[in-house]
């Protein structure tokens, strides 16, 4: 071979590698330019079956008819040309010009049956089986609509001998499914698809192809579970695949009809390219269909004028893209209507587009940027207070029992109350009634309460309300009024105002309530506030502890007082609101047990009072506490309570904290099947509230480390994936690390060393700043083994050094030891400088772990250190002889091959002496009767292998079966009369 045809083929198999799509494609058709300069046959057709498959799996299949007509006309004319796997791929690759056709409206129907006639004619004159021919039969009568021809085209598919010509299992399982799932037959189908979905059959397409194929009737099935985690495995295989594209139409679809348009959006936009251009006209028409569902259910839900991804630099609204997108696929259905003589295709279509929800919402655990509120619809946008006022026309309730109503739930503490006094002032509003004061005054109180997110509306209403109050005459009130109003002006700008305000509230209070003119509830409440301003201010006082501890006596004070006044109405509350924050001072002072109890005790106060709802706020500080400090039972325990409590009432965000609280402590103990499902409803209920960068963030680090040590890798990868930024950039660098480490866990089983590494990485960069390094020296040892395994040499012997040194700063021997001997693996299997780089590494490994061994006390360090030692005496001396370029024999006429075995010899004998265990021991053993019986000492080899034998006796196990049948193939070999070298 010529070095220009050398470089050639080394060129192909770079490319064969290469990412799929229009590079690949261009590199491809540049090879066979180059091969067919050098006048040599076999490299041009190795060049073009290379070209026909990068064109195969791009959007540019239409290019490949023309390489592969030239290829058989190659084969036609000189067969002497192919060899045995030239023949194999020129028919292998029939296959696919001839189905590949199906997908062209501007292919006769005749020339795709004459060509379906010549494959079969092919295959029966190479001997191959009819099978493939069948399965191209019965694609195209399905595609027509013939389901009479595409049934027995089925039948003798299926029936037909398999052979080396015949798809994978797993191809031919997804088309048995989809038939089944076109027919409605989901359970069949599904069926059908299981041992593709179990891992048992898969293909470069396979099981992404099944996996997005499975995900609607699943969800018809009622199996969501499943259908989720067939979305989130599938759509990271699929994604940015130009060759499948109906596949990731199909994830868009999915969520288009499951309540994640957002999602749906965020895969859309990965793909717009794919909107407009070219490409196999009918895997357009199936992503272009999926596009569809999802702007047309997005227009539905009143989102038309929301810009949408588009090609290029242009933006559309979604209903823009709707016209264009259905006008496109309209016109190519029709292409190939017109060419089958059928309407199938459009028929198909139109029942696609008319797809309606399946469920409302199916949690996925991956980020989507939630949709904005829907466009605003007078009929149909009424407020819960409207409503409530509807309702009670209907009734024929007056404002009188409105009003009744609402106070009602003020004096049980309902969180509906709120909305009970805004349906009082739009009735009022409506009907031209005018308030009184006091009612005036109620409707402003709980308005400005429930509005405390924006602190200076709600001062103004609060303000309002103190005044409507002592028009009221009701001055008890109206001074608690100024004590909430106080409140909502620290929270609006600096503390000092409003404290002074808090102040004279209180004084007013205290004076009012000696009059027994203000209740011990409103003192207290007006108190407690107070003590909340001043909390806001510890961070910025000049000596933080004292000004904690004088809050924390105020808020004792106000225990004492409301303690001597418990039997009065809704004191017992108060002393629990008094007893809840008490608690938070006292955590915040380090005394974990003494706040544990003041929350429970909250808890308990709430219940005893009957408001069980109130009783939320106790068990969640309780959960919180405890999951910070160690006690996950408790805190698991606790917000359990909270969430029972709270059914019903929680707003999304309190109930996605509380659940990924739950989540994590689950996840704390083990428990981590229940842990995933709660952390995935947290996101959920994280992405409802808008906090999906914090508490979403959290939920999903949770939930991705969950499925992780479940072994549900690629769910977990995906979970992650989209994590991260959330992590970044609301959270702390611990949780940013834990997610990196655990990707680059799940990168690892899923094959993606590469990636892996770089994750390891990332996450080491920052634990290199951190004080304690042992995460820093973990996360470089395994960014060096997933370098290692991705074949990077150089980077992965620079990250074993880094991680060698780490490990000898930390004083862990033992992980220097792995490192050493990892790089001196590397070393040898990349040959620079070889074999005299890799034993210096050995030899560092074995004179670490000696030295560590000789100064070690402790018998459990000293028998670790032990079992590290003999290991690396017995690497060593399997290292020296896989590295040996010669074997002792004839050939070896300097003695050197004989010397290095005689070394390797020397050191698994030591391994032998050194190890502790007897599997271990026996191990070596067998391992130097094969190093004796190279030098040609067959009795010194048959003696160690009879050792083996006697130590294990007729002992039963799988270790005792398997070391036995090795010491038998040594004493095999020794019998031999000129045994070759053992392998």
């Amino acid at each position: 071979m010529t070095a220009a045809a050398h470089e050639i083929h080394q060129a192909l198999e770079e490319n064969r590698s290469a990412r799929n799509g229009t590079v690949r494609n261009a590199r491809a058709e540049e090879l066979v330019a180059l091969a067919e300069t050098t006048g040599d046959r076999p490299l041009l057709l190795d060049a073009l079956f290379d070209l026909v498959s990068a064109y195969e799996y791009s959007s540019e299949r239409a290019k490949m008819f023309v390489p592969f007509s030239r290829l058989l006309r190659m084969w036609d004319e000189h067969p002497e040309d192919f060899g045995e796997r030239a023949v194999y791929q020129l028919h292998w690759r029939f296959k696919w010009v001839s189905t590949g056709m199906i997908g062209y409206s501007d292919i006769p129907l005749e020339s795709i049956r004459r060509w379906l006639v010549e494959m079969g004619r092919r295959y029966a004159l190479g001997g191959y089986s009819q099978r493939p021919v069948r399965a191209a039969e019965y694609s195209l009568a399905r595609h027509t609509g013939d389901m009479a021809a595409a049934a027995r085209s089925l039948a003798a598919w299926t029936a037909a001998d398999r052979d080396i010509m015949s798809d994978c299992r797993a191809c031919e399982l997804n088309d048995e499914g989809e038939w089944h799932a076109d027919l409605g037959e989901d359970e069949l189908a599904v069926a059908a698809w299981a041992p593709v979905l179990a891992g048992e059959h898969s293909c470069q397409e396979e099981p992404h192809r099944v996996l997005a194929l499975s995900l609607l009737p699943l969800v018809r099935l009622g199996r969501t579970d499943e259908a989720r985690a067939n979305h989130l495995r599938g759509y990271r295989l699929a994604r940015g695949n130009e060759s499948l594209l109906p596949s990731i139409g199909r994830h868009i679809e999915f969520c288009a009809l499951t309540g994640n348009e957002a999602r749906g959006l965020e895969i859309l936009a990965e793909h717009t390219v794919h909107l407009e251009g070219d490409g196999t006209p009918l895997s357009r028409l199936h992503f272009l269909g999926a596009a569809a569902v999802l702007v047309r259910r997005l227009t539905a839900l009143g989102h038309g004028d929301r810009p949408v991804p588009a090609p290029g630099a242009t933006t559309r609204t979604a209903a823009e893209l709707l016209v264009r997108t259905e006008a496109t696929i309209t016109r190519l259905a029709r292409g190939f209507d017109e060419r089958n003589g059928t309407d199938t295709v459009s028929t198909w279509v139109t029942e696609r587009l008319g797809s309606t929800p399946l469920l409302d919402r199916l949690p996925l655990g991956v980020r989507a940027a939630r949709l904005p509120e829907k466009a605003p619809a007078a009929a149909a946008d009424a407020s819960s207070a409207d409503a409530a006022v509807d309702s009670a026309a209907d009734r024929g309730d007056d404002l009188t029992e409105l009003i009744a109503r609402a106070r009602e739930l003020s004096r049980a503490q309902r969180d509906t109350a709120y909305r009970a006094w805004v349906a009082v002032g739009r009735a009022a509003d409506r009907t031209g009634t005018p308030l009184d004061p006091m009612v005036r005054a109620e409707v402003a109180d709980h308005a400005g309460m429930d509005g405390l997110d924006d602190p200076p509306a709600a001062l103004a209403l609060l303000t309002a309300a103190a005044a409507d109050y002592e028009a009221a005459g009701e001055y008890g009130e109206a001074a608690a009024c100024r004590g909430r109003a106080a409140y909502a002006m620290a929270l609006a700008g600096p503390a000092q105002p409003a404290l002074a305000a808090a102040d004279a509230a209180c004084e007013q209070l205290r004076e009012l309530h000696a009059k027994e003119r203000a209740t011990t509830r409103q003192l207290t409440g007006a108190l407690l506030l107070r003590a909340r301003i001043r909390l806001g201010t510890i961070g910025q006082a000049a000596a933080p502890r004292a000004a904690a501890a004088a809050v924390e006596a105020e808020v004792s004070d106000v225990l004492v007082l409301a303690e001597a006044h418990r039997d009065e109405d809704r004191v017992l509350g108060r002393i629990a609101d008094a007893t809840c924050l008490l608690g938070r001072l006292v955590a915040g002072r380090g005394d974990v047990r003494g706040a544990a109890e003041a929350f429970t005790r909250a808890s308990a106060l709430q219940q005893e009072a009957g408001r069980p709802w109130l009783a939320v706020e106790g068990e969640a500080m309780l959960a919180e506490l405890a999951l910070n400090h160690g006690d996950p039972h408790t805190a698991a325990r606790a917000a359990r309570s909270a969430l029972d409590l709270g059914a019903g009432f929680l707003t999304p965000a309190h109930h996605a904290h509380l659940l990924t609280v739950l989540a994590q402590a689950l996840a704390d103990t083990g428990q981590d099947d229940e842990a995933a499902d709660q952390a995935l409803e947290g996101a959920h209920w994280a992405d409802e509230a808008g906090d999906g960068e914090d508490t979403g963030g959290w939920a999903r680090l949770v939930l991705g480390g969950a499925l992780n040590r479940l072994g549900r890798a690629a769910e977990a990868a995906a979970v992650l994936e989209t994590a991260l930024p959330d992590l970044r950039a609301a959270h702390h660098e611990g949780r940013v690390v834990q997610a990196r480490w655990w990707l680059g866990e799940c990168l690892l089983q899923l094959a993606e060393p590469r990636e892996a590494a770089e994750q390891f990485l990332l996450a080491a960069e920052i634990a290199k700043e951190w004080e304690e390094q042992q995460d820093h020296a973990n996360l470089a040892h395994l960014a060096a083994d997933a370098l290692n395994r991705a074949g990077l040499d150089d980077q992965a012997v620079q990250a074993y050094e880094r991680a060698e040194q780490l490990w000898r700063a930390l004083g862990r021997t033992p992980a220097v030891v792995r490192a050493l001997r990892a790089r001196a693996w590397i070393e040898l299997r990349a040959g620079r400088p070889g074999l005299p780089a890799a034993r210096r590494a050995m030899e560092s490994a074995a004179r670490t772990a000696a030295a560590a061994l000789a100064a070690a006390t402790d018998e459990h360090e000293r028998d670790m250190l032990r079992a590290d030692l003999a290991d690396t005496h017995l690497q060593t001396g399997q290292l020296l002889v896989r590295g040996c370029p010669g074997e002792p024999g004839d050939t070896d006429t300097d003695g050197s091959a004989r010397a290095v075995y005689e070394e390797a010899l020397a050191h698994t004998g030591r391994a032998v002496s050194t190890y502790g265990s007897r599997d271990d021991r026996s191990a070596a053993q067998l391992v130097a009767a094969w190093i004796e019986a190279d030098l040609g000492r067959r009795d010194a080899a048959g003696d160690r292998a009879r050792a083996v034998l006697a130590d294990y006796g007729d002992e039963e196990g799988e270790t005792a079966d398997r070391r036995r049948a090795e010491a038998g193939s040594v004493l095999d070999h020794t019998k031999q009369p000129d045994a070759d070298p053992a392998p």
